[in-house]
């Protein structure tokens, strides 16, 4: 087996103001993509799969060619909006990215082996790399039983600058998903209580509880339950013009109907990412400190 990281990187950046992808962070001029693909080369991985839009090809290539891609196994994917299933146009009025669950979906053709997908803008630590590869190590067979996501805790999830979207998870006994709930606008309130607003009003939320992050291994066999959800999805939505699908939503409707089960891992490392532009700041600290701590080379790529 030859386990796959697939990257997505095709967003916009509408809320940070400009392309986090090739954003510099580290000390050496590392961007968080660097950090992830490092720690995935430790972790075993042997392919990389980054799903780009085709107007930031070229600063994407720019910024990586020397660090990274001649040293791996790569593809560049795009999404694109008009790249949709057989038998669907796409609007003129329709202008964004479908969301996460179509950035994954373009990935299909360029992946035959078990995965893990993650954002582009999100720092997950080394020890999540390596407990969904051995996850993939000892789960080979394409079974939609064996998929897994590494789940974080909500406190450590917030950015000090503005409100986030997390997907709230719920388990069984035996630690498999049993829903992801979205809650919108979670920050904390000025007593440092973390708090969600709801149209009924504000509800509390539990620091402790286990968020999604969007990083999930899966294998091939999600690609045609996804193409069949997204199918369903745009049948309801094709002329809207900012609806989109995202993968905690797409694993809560499999999970509904059947179709898989996702055990449920935690990592030890810290996660941290950018949303806001005040964030930038936040990262770079950290990634400080966490080479400092002799964790990382202070130049990733010799």
């Amino acid at each position: 087996m030859n386990p796959t990281l697939i990257i997505l990187a095709a967003g916009i950046g509408s809320r940070y103001g400009g392309l986090k992808q090739v954003d510099p962070l580290g000390p050496s001029g590392e961007t968080i993509i660097d950090y992830s693909v490092y720690d995935a080369l430790r972790a075993g991985f042997k392919k990389f799969v980054f799903v780009i839009r085709r107007d930031i090809e070229r600063d994407f290539l720019d910024r990586y060619q020397n660090h990274f891609l001649d040293k791996t196994d790569y593809e560049l994917v795009y999404q694109e909006v008009e790249m949709l299933p057989e038998g669907f146009s796409c609007p003129m009025e329709r202008k964004k990215p479908w969301g996460t669950g179509h950035a994954l979906w373009t990935a299909r053709n360029a992946v035959k082996d078990p995965f893990v997908v993650i954002n582009a803008d999100d720092f997950y630590g080394f020890n999540a790399y390596q407990i969904l590869a051995d996850h993939l190590t000892k789960n080979q067979d394409h079974s939609s039983d064996h998929f897994a996501m590494c789940g974080y805790r909500l406190e450590q999830t917030l950015s000090e600058y503005g409100s986030v979207t997390r997907g709230i998870c719920k388990t069984d006994e035996q630690g498999f998903l049993k829903s992801v709930d979205e809650q919108f606008h979670i920050e904390e309130d000025t007593h440092g209580r973390i708090v969600s607003q709801k149209e009924k009003g504000t509800v509390y939320l539990d620091p402790a509880l286990t968020v999604s992050m969007n990083i999930w291994a899966f294998n091939p066999s999600i690609f045609g339950i996804i193409e069949n959800k997204f199918t369903m999805f745009l049948r309801s939505f094709l002329h809207d013009p900012k609806e989109e699908i995202y993968i905690p939503r797409l694993v809560d409707g499999m999970i509904r109907d059947g179709e898989c089960r996702v055990k449920v891992l935690h990592a030890e490392t810290e996660w941290f990412g950018v949303t806001y532009p005040d964030d930038r700041q936040h990262v770079k600290t950290r990634l400080k400190k966490l080479i400092q701590n002799g964790e990382y080379p202070e130049k990733l790529w010799k």
